[in-house]
């Protein structure tokens, strides 16, 4: 019985410790904060005028424009940064202290000096390395940082996890750019270099898209709801401080002189330059709807009928004959593969790309597809996953509409009967239906499904395995450059440690997590 005396005693010791940390570090309270508003659109501004012109055009309706290619997605917020004359309001889940990350924040720092009213929300998870540059931008007049359910310990970071667990592990997964009431940018990317193809290093396949019009109003909405929610809290009741802006300046300088600034320094002409010249960009303009998740889901308080997963399905209503699905991270759950499964028995096309094994950057969510694909094979579903890459295609090279300059997935996007595009931060999984916080736009669009159909036959197919079952075995069909098709008895790349490591992760009770 000593052992168990033993046990007992130590976990007694933690149960202290856990107490007395919470004690020491506690979650600050947002009662009594003002509310505080997106500023309305006005047609003063210098993208006043055109955006009013093609509201006039088109009242209540929105218009849209695919940001396929990394580098013109990147280009496309700083000249909205830039060109911002009364507010920028900004919310994202990883933020890198790389070139693009630094370049896009000084375009912000610059705005608020020039008296353009600045609300940076950002997730405590993604911003490493970050506290004295945001302090030192929190510090300076019109600019404004919130966070996410941040650690109330900054180092380690990673011990606000143990003091609260269930809350740290509720995330703002949201993605959004919003300039003077006027243009908003929402999709996949978060951030950094590999989310727009800077510099010499593989990046993601990812897709944004730009919005004018009704659409602007209500993801500014959107913004709002987050800004002003419980989980959110001001940098200076987490970080203490001026921060240190001398040490961002020089980042910055640095970065500018990379190889990677001065390429991205020489980039092309964006839609936002057409927009502030007065020439009118290919917009599309249709309906659209902005789906979020009511942020009270970070605290955890969320009904399951305010959950996006169910509002999307509601809004999107049954699949009559197809459903193409891009999603980098995909663990049906059982729930999801009876849906998809009922949905390709009925007789519609169902067809699903992810991730292979060796172009996936978390493992365990791969480990949690493979538990599903049998299942979803059986049902008449078709499966691919992308092949990892290290070629970069430049420019207008890139496929279209979501980027080809990658060795790893990252975009989240469906097309539904060839009529209706969702394109946004959700991927379909448990953690983004139960735990993250998710938005996106749905958009009617025939033409921007057209043209995501294309990309999936011309472009995608060709460059992944294709699991297929072959009797009670499982192969994959690995197409190659002059046409023909190789098949494979195993799945390419897991070698027996890795099969060992998903048997393992499959087995363990996790799933909710992924």
């Amino acid at each position: 019985m000593r052992w168990l005396r033993m046990v007992l005693q130590i976990l007694f010791i933690l149960a202290l410790l856990w107490v007395a940390g919470r004690m020491l570090f506690p979650v600050p309270s947002t009662e009594g904060r003002p509310v505080e508003t997106a500023m309305p659109f006005d047609p003063a501004t210098r993208l006043g005028p055109r955006a009013a012109e093609a509201q006039a055009a088109h009242p209540g309706k929105s218009g849209v424009l695919p940001l396929p290619i990394g580098l013109g997605a990147l280009h496309s917020r700083i000249a909205l940064a830039r060109n911002a004359e009364r507010s920028i309001d900004v919310m994202y889940y990883i933020w890198h202290d790389d070139v693009s990350g630094l370049l896009l924040m000084e375009a912000l720092r610059d705005a608020a000096a020039r008296g353009v009213r600045v609300r940076l929300l950002l997730d405590d998870n993604g911003i490493a390395g970050l506290d004295q540059s945001l302090a030192a931008m929190h510090a300076r007049p019109n600019f404004d940082v919130r966070l996410f359910n941040p650690s109330t310990i900054r180092t380690p970071k990673m011990a606000g996890y143990a003091l609260y667990p269930l809350r740290m592990n509720r995330r703002m997964h949201n993605k959004a750019f919003i300039v003077d009431g006027a243009a908003a940018i929402v999709g996949g990317r978060n951030i950094g270099n590999e989310y727009f193809a800077v510099g010499d290093e593989p990046s993601y396949l990812d897709l944004d898209v730009l919005g004018v019009g009704k659409v602007v109003t209500d993801t500014a909405a959107i913004f709002d709801e987050y800004w002003n929610s419980a989980p959110v809290l001001g940098l200076e009741q987490v970080i203490s401080g001026d921060g240190d802006m001398a040490a961002f300046d020089a980042a910055l300088e640095q970065a500018k002189a990379s190889d990677a600034g001065q390429a991205y320094l020489a980039s092309v002409r964006t839609v936002i330059d057409d927009l502030t010249a007065g020439r009118t960009p290919q917009l599309e303009w249709t309906d659209v709807q902005v789906v979020a998740d009511d942020p009270v889901k970070g605290s955890g308080d969320v009904r399951r009928d305010q959950l996006m997963i169910n509002r999307l399905g509601n809004i999107v209503g049954p699949v009559a004959s197809k459903m193409d699905l891009i999603s980098a991270y995909f663990v049906p759950s059982k729930a999801g593969t009876r849906y998809f499964g009922e949905m390709a028995k009925s007789g519609a096309q169902v067809r699903i790309l992810t991730n292979a094994w060796e172009a996936t950057d978390v493992p365990m969510v791969h480990a949690g597809y493979t538990k599903y694909r049998r299942e979803l094979l059986e049902d008449g579903a078709d499966l691919y996953e992308l092949k990892p890459t290290g070629e970069r295609p430049k420019g207008e090279q890139e496929l279209g509409p979501i980027g080809s300059s990658g060795a790893s997935l990252h975009a989240k996007t469906f097309v539904v009967d060839d009529s209706r595009v969702f394109i946004g931060s959700f991927n379909f999984d448990p953690r983004s239906a139960l735990l993250n916080c998710e938005m996106g736009f749905l958009i009617d669009s025939p033409t921007i499904a057209a043209g995501s159909t294309r990309m999936f036959d011309e472009s995608l197919i060709p460059r992944s395995f294709k699991p297929e079952l072959k009797g009670r075995d499982m192969v994959w069909l690995d197409p190659q450059p002059d046409g023909s098709t190789v098949e494979i008895d195993h799945e390419p790349g897991l070698g027996m440690g890795s099969r060992i490591m998903v048997y393992v992760l499959n087995v363990l009770p996790i799933e909710w997590l992924l």
